[in-house]
């Protein structure tokens, strides 16, 4: 098994299996899909969220900074949603539950990453500058799942539906995919008018 995920802490299970029993936070999700469901829900594949904060600095280090943890929310077959929490200064609070492509998106890249010869640690990669989220696929088997920063060798997935010119479910070594994001958010040089 390639995939070696990190621990969840309790605390952050604990306020998404307390948001899954709740009829009133279900009802008023912002996903049809949990809205609609019938049967059990399950939080599933617990991933540490990270966030990637600058990217267009060239020749910069990547930046990250811990965001949370997202869960895939189960019901019947597949994941209908994700469902996030977030640190606090108390412990951990319930964030908010997600829908949309990147649900189906993140249940397909990890399916592939379990496909991979090498081992390596699951994390979810967000680039808010280019609204891009990744499957981060950490090889530091043993570090905490809440910190570190992406390194050269470590592999990024974008999911679907990914930015124009990236291709998504398609593994890229951190050193190979910076210069193309960085290179995607270098403004254009302005044209001169003629004189």
């Amino acid at each position: 098994m390639p995939l070696h995920p990190a621990p969840a802490p309790a605390p952050a299970l604990r306020s998404v299996l307390a948001a899954l029993g709740s009829p009133g936070i279900l009802r008023a999700a912002p996903v049809p899909a949990l809205r609609t469901h019938q049967g059990p829900l399950s939080p599933d594949h617990p991933l540490p969220l990270h966030v990637w904060d600058d990217v267009s600095q060239a020749g910069g280090t990547p930046h990250t900074r811990p965001a949370g943890w997202s869960f895939l929310v189960r019901g019947g077959d597949g994941a209908v949603a994700t469902a996030e929490a977030t640190p606090t200064a108390d412990g951990w609070a319930f964030a908010r539950f997600c829908g949309g492509p990147y649900v189906a998106a993140t249940e397909q890249a990890l399916v592939q990453a379990e496909a991979l010869t090498a081992p390596y640690q699951p994390r979810l990669l967000s680039v808010p500058e280019l609204y891009m989220l990744t499957l981060w696929l950490h090889n530091d088997l043993a570090a905490d799942g809440a910190e570190g920063l992406p390194a050269p060798a470590d592999l990024l997935v974008p999911l679907a539906p990914a930015p124009p010119g990236i291709a998504a479910h398609r593994p890229h070594r951190v050193a190979d995919l910076l210069p193309r994001l960085t290179l995607r958010l270098t403004p254009a040089p302005l044209l001169r008018e003629p004189a």
